[in-house]
C-alpha cells in the first residue's frame, strides 16, 4: 500500500519539504498538504505590508500552486484534532485524512480573550493577510478623518505595526492617524535598554503616544477599557499581545510544553509518536525551549526534510541543533530600522535596507518554485 506523507502548513520550516515535494512522488510516497490558505504570508514582511511598502504579492508563496505542479495534493482547510494511534486527521470541514508521517507547521496564533465582540475593525496580527485588510480599512476612514488606531502590546510586532500605521498614513494624501501603544508593562521589556531607547525615541519622535503599565482588560464596540477603568476610543485596534500555540495537539491528547507546543525531541520529533513531527511555532522543544521566531523555523527546514523522508524509508534520522545567536532587525515603518546581533547594534535606513535585501532575497528564493 502506498506510504501517505501529510504536511500540516506550508509555513517557513516546510519550504525545503515543498521544494522537494516531487523526490517523495518520485519515490512512490502520495503527499498531501494541508493548509487554511491556498498562500502562505512571510511574518518578516506583514508590517511592511501593512505600512505599503510591499503588495501582498511581494510577501506571498504560493502553496497550492506549488503542490499541484509537483504532483502532490493540496486541501484548502484547518486541522481541528489528530488521532495518533489510528494516524488519521480530523479536518474543521469534517474531512478525515490518514497518514503514515505527518509534520505540523500551523504557526501560532494571537489569544483573543479580550475581544467581546466581532468588529470588523479589530484586527489581530495573525493571520498575517488581515494585515491587508487592515491597509485598506486605515485609508478608506482617513480620506474624511484622522483614525484613532490602538496597538495593544508591547513587543515588537507592536512597535512595528505602530510604526508601518504613522508611515502608511504620512505617505499617502490622507490625514495622519493618531496612534496609541498600551503595553502592559515596559514595552520591548525583553530587549536590552539600548535598543528600548531607539524603539521609544523612533515612535515618540512622531508622535506615537506609548501607555506603560496599560493592561488592556476589554475591547468592545470601538472602546479599549484598561485594569485601571479608563477607556479610550479607537476606529482601529491592533492585538499583538504575543502568540499561542494552536490548541491541537492539547485537546488531541499529545504531549505538549508549557505553552501548548507539540513536544518534540531532538529529531523534531513527537516525544510519544515517532511518526509525528513538527517546527516552526506549533512546536516546544524538549531539549531547549525556543523563542518564536521566524529564523528557528528556517534552520529546521533541512531537518525536517530529512526526517520525514527518512521517516519514510525507514532510514536513520537526523539531530536537530538550534544554532547560536541570531539576527534581528525591526522594520520601523518610516524607511529606518534597529539591527540587533549579540551586542552590535545599528539604527537609522542601513539597517532598514538590510532587512529588506534579506527579506526581499528569502521570498524570491521560494517563489522560484512557482514557475
Amino acid at each position: 500500500m502506498t506510504k501517505q506523507l501529510v504536511l500540516a502548513g506550508g509555513g517557513h520550516a516546510h519550504m525545503m519539504a515543498l521544494a522537494h515535494l516531487n523526490e517523495f512522488v518520485e519515490k512512490g510516497y502520495q503527499v498531501t498538504v494541508i493548509q487554511p490558505s491556498p498562500y502562505h504570508y512571510y511574518s518578516g514582511m506583514g508590517p511592511g505590508m501593512l505600512g505599503n511598502m510591499y503588495s501582498p504579492e511581494e510577501i506571498r508563496f504560493s502553496t497550492r500552486h506549488v503542490v499541484d505542479k509537483h504532483g502532490g495534493t493540496f486541501i484548502l482547510g484547518k486541522v481541528v484534532k489528530v488521532d495518533p494511534d489510528a494516524c488519521i486527521i480530523h479536518l474543521e470541514s469534517g474531512e478525515t485524512v490518514p497518514y503514515d508521517t505527518i509534520s505540523f507547521n500551523i504557526g501560532s496564533y494571537v489569544p483573543e480573550s479580550i475581544i467581546t465582540d466581532n468588529s470588523e475593525n479589530i484586527f489581530p496580527v495573525k493571520p498575517i493577510e488581515r494585515l491587508a485588510e487592515a491597509r485598506k480599512k486605515i485609508l478608506q476612514l482617513s480620506a474624511d478623518n484622522v483614525v484613532k488606531v490602538c496597538v495593544i502590546g508591547g513587543g515588537p510586532s507592536a512597535v512595528e505595526i505602530a510604526g508601518n500605521v504613522w508611515g502608511l498614513t504620512n505617505k499617502s494624501n490622507i490625514h495622519p492617524a493618531d496612534i496609541k501603544i498600551f503595553s502592559r508593562s515596559t514595552i520591548m521589556a525583553g530587549f536590552p535598554q539600548r535598543v528600548r531607547a531607539r524603539a521609544i525615541q523612533s515612535l515618540v519622535s512622531r508622535n506615537i503616544e506609548i501607555l506603560e503599565q496599560s493592561n488592556v482588560s476589554t475591547i468592545q464596540h470601538g472602546i479599549i477599557e484598561l485594569e485601571s477603568c479608563q477607556t479610550f476610543p479607537a476606529d482601529i485596534i491592533f492585538v499583538a499581545v504575543g502568540v499561542q500555540p494552536s490548541p491541537v495537539f492539547k485537546e488531541s491528547g499529545l504531549a505538549v510544553g508549557p505553552d501548548g507546543g507539540l513536544m518534540v525531541n531532538k529529531y523534531l520529533q513527537s516525544t510519544d509518536y515517532p511518526n509525528i513531527f513538527g517546527g516552526g511555532d506549533c512546536i516546544h522543544f524538549k531539549e531547549k525551549p525556543l523563542d518564536k521566531v521566524g529564523v528557528y523555523a528556517v534552520r529546521e527546514n533541512p531537518i525536517i526534510l530529512h526526517n520525514i523522508m527518512a521517516s519514510l524509508d525507514g532510514t536513520e534520522l537526523m539531530e536537530f541543533k538550534p544554532g547560536g545567536d541570531y539576527l534581528l532587525i525591526f522594520n520601523l515603518g518610516d524607511g529606518t530600522g534597529i539591527f540587533r546581533k549579540k551586542c552590535f547594534l545599528f539604527g537609522g535606513r542601513p539597517a532598514f535596507l538590510l532587512k529588506d535585501y534579506i527579506d526581499r532575497k528569502f521570498m524570491k528564493k521560494f517563489q522560484a518554485l512557482e514557475h
